[in-house]
């Protein structure tokens, strides 16, 4: 078993200018079954996963009611709880018609009970961090953000964050409750959120890149990510994670996997320290390659 590996390594960040996290999280979605819906097939790996993650340094874990649904969420509990010096941050606001099938629900009322059922499925008094996993088109948004911010002020959840938003989101949400964190999809296959992350670096807000392995055409034999990751002895995915980590600050990766040898893989990331060229040339290449 490695033993030098160490999220740590990849820095801190504190969420809401006051908790302090390892950068480099563990994204929870991928402990569920296929189409993120239902138990794992290997329930014993995953629980040993998500069991190695504080012995990986991995602090900051992001899951949400929607994975399984209460799959993911029920996982944690049963592996890590009771939690020690475990940062979890959970969603609400996508229901679960089925497998793969995602449907927004942004009535207050329901993302209020969801918030209260998400704190009896990870079994804990206060739910770290809550995002709003997506603004419902078909809800006034400053009834979305109300309820966020009537979660906060009864004191079932300690942050508050986003997910999927443009910077005019998040500037109205802010009128209302403090953005603790911004949960977007971004990689280097898909940098359509450059904005967002650049306002999110400017304001402290945390950016929580989901999918944030992705390559795209950079992952294949002759680009400069690939012709780096040759270099250094590593895996394109780890180079690609290098990279997300050097972009910003207050950049919050959660790579996912069920097991254990592809988180030691992605924690291992953590210890790969870009020079300026080499992250230079891997983002000219990323504008170009797809």
């Amino acid at each position: 078993m490695m033993t030098d590996l160490n999220a740590a390594h990849s820095g801190s960040f504190m969420i809401g200018g006051q908790t302090a996290v390892h950068r480099l999280g563990f994204g929870a979605m991928r402990v569920t079954g296929s189409g993120i819906w239902g138990p794992p097939a290997d329930k014993a790996g995953a629980l040993k996963t998500l069991g190695r993650l504080p012995e990986l340094g991995v602090n900051f874990i992001d899951t949400a009611d929607s994975y399984g649904p209460d799959v993911s969420e029920e996982l944690i509990a049963e592996a890590l709880h009771p939690y020690q010096s475990l940062f979890i941050a959970t969603k609400a606001g996508l229901t679960r018609p089925g497998p793969d099938r995602w449907s927004p629900n942004g009535k207050p009322d329901y993302l209020i009970a969801q918030a209260k059922k998400s704190l009896k499925k990870l079994r804990t008094e206060q739910i770290d961090l809550w995002q709003l996993h997506r603004i419902d088109p078909r809800v006034p948004a400053g009834e979305q953000f109300g309820a966020v911010k009537a979660l906060l002020d009864a004191g079932v959840i300690k942050y508050a964050g986003l997910s999927e938003v443009s910077v005019a989101d998040i500037q109205a949400a802010q009128k209302i409750f403090p953005v603790a964190t911004v949960q977007n999809r971004y990689n280097l296959a898909d940098r359509a959120h450059e904005d967002v992350l650049d306002y999110c670096t400017t304001q402290g807000i945390g950016f929580i890149p989901w999918y944030p392995l992705a390559a795209g055409d950079l992952a294949k034999p002759g680009s400069p990510l690939t012709a780096i990751a040759k270099a250094r002895g590593a895996t394109t995915s780890q180079i690609a994670l290098a990279w997300i980590l050097k972009r910003s600050p207050v950049m919050l990766p959660i790579p996912g996997t069920s097991q254990v040898a592809h988180l030691e893989e992605n924690v291992a990331a953590a210890d790969i320290q870009l020079s300026d060229v080499e992250f230079a040339e891997i983002d000219r290449a990323s504008k170009t390659f797809k």
